[in-house]
């Protein structure tokens, strides 16, 4: 009998589940809608506090549909990122892709009272590391029911405004996912917000999205918005060129004026501190008639006086910004000398090529952003760099979010 089956059948006998693991397992083996689970797993992660009465109700009525009794006096949140105690602030976490953000903002002493995420795979990473499924589609989600918080932070997506013109408000937003963090905004009032974006945000539509963003904010919305600012994550302790602009905001115009961008912190790190211990996987090299065509390709562009193409990173080097699709990996191959077994565990074409060249692996890319070693990688591979490469500089995050918080305590 396994460690989990024992587990399972003492909760049992209890009448009341007491681990999280367990009722991942319970949960798991149910046929359940996700925002069924949101609110589950929100109700589970807010108890004690005043935001679970937002969950309470529906949460209470789904469990007892499953037969399930929580022991909420003593549960154990065996998983890598548990829920904050004695939070020092609370906040939201929208457009949440894989917790990037929430592991900054929880570091930092903050306990999260709402996530939103609509992506299935992401939610399902989300699940296994912090225990909580984000709700989905944040356009259904009703503003007035989102707890309230101290602090708002979004990645929320680049996308142009419809209408004509320049008009400004809410009008300009409507049909765009930014209007939905502005009306929660609105709704909720929080103390700062903290929003991130690509650093193509600056010029998008010729700069009228930010612009239109900033009027919204600071004359729709009334919040005190210093100027954004494009932040390089290889400056805060990552080995990645990787440029974002950061928008903050605060409700306070003292708080406003008190903050400050970091500087950075002038730690210089190599792809040597995030590369792979021992021997990885033949999967990750490249066959030699693939790597043949990247250098076939890159040769054509060399001869039209182009650097586009695949490119080597060398251990005492930084990656490219690691993004989603091929070109997100072939810019970011690697030396490693270290394979033994050179039988493909794939289907290639060709056999796997003897010069040691490889792309980087899933948990490489999560070093690259900040991720620690306890976060656990739980899907594919084609959707750990998909959901790694949509994620954020953990560093960069935590390290603008401490100055954050400094403004608001008057620090």
């Amino acid at each position: 009998m396994s460690i989990s089956q024992q587990a399972f059948q003492l909760e049992e006998s209890m009448n009341k589940i007491s681990r999280f693991s367990v009722l991942k397992e319970i949960l798991n083996g149910q046929t359940i809608d996700s925002d069924d689970l949101a609110t589950i797993t929100h109700y589970l992660q807010t108890m004690g506090t005043p935001a679970a009465k937002h969950f309470a109700k529906d949460a209470k009525c789904s469990l007892s549909a499953l037969g399930l009794s929580i022991n909420t006096e003593n549960f154990i949140w065996d998983i890598p990122f548990a829920p904050t105690k004695d939070p020092k602030f609370k906040f939201i976490d929208l457009f949440a892709g894989i917790g990037g953000m929430r592991v900054a903002f929880q570091n930092l002493g903050g306990k999260c009272v709402f996530s939103s995420e609509w992506d299935k795979n992401a939610q399902t990473t989300y699940f296994e590391n912090f225990g909580e499924v984000p709700f989905g589609d944040i356009t259904k989600v009703d503003e007035t029911e989102v707890p309230n918080h101290t602090i708002l932070v979004a990645g929320f997506p680049c996308q142009a405004f419809s209408i004509a013109g320049f008009k400004g408000g809410f009008g300009d937003t409507r049909g765009t996912l930014f209007f939905d963090v502005a009306r929660i905004i609105r709704e909720k009032q929080p103390q700062a917000f903290f929003l991130e974006n690509v650093k193509g945000l600056v010029g998008h539509d010729k700069g009228r999205t930010l612009k239109v963003i900033l009027q919204t904010l600071r004359d729709d919305l009334g919040y005190h918005v210093p100027d954004p600012q494009v932040m390089n994550a290889k400056h805060f302790g990552v080995p990645q060129n990787r440029e974002r602009i950061f928008i903050v905001g605060f409700r306070s115009k003292a708080a406003s004026e008190r903050f400050s961008y970091p500087k950075p912190l002038g730690k210089h790190m190599t792809f040597a501190d995030v590369k792979e211990e021992n021997e990885v996987s033949v999967k990750y090299y490249l066959s030699n008639r693939y790597l043949s065509t990247l250098e076939k390709h890159r040769a054509r562009h060399a001869a039209k006086g182009n650097g586009f193409g695949f490119e080597i990173i060398p251990d005492d080097g930084i990656a490219n910004a690691i993004v989603v699709g091929g070109m997100g990996r072939e810019r970011n191959l690697v030396l490693d000398d270290r394979l033994t077994d050179f039988v493909p565990k794939t289907n290639i074409k060709g056999s796997v090529n003897r010069k040691g060249i490889r792309k980087m692996t899933p948990r490489e890319w999560a070093r690259l952003q900040g991720f620690p070693n306890k976060f656990r990688i739980v899907v594919a591979d084609a959707q750990s760099y998909k959901q790694f490469g949509n994620s954020v500089a953990i560093p960069a995050i935590q390290a603008t979010g401490r100055a954050l918080l400094k403004a608001l305590e008057g620090k």
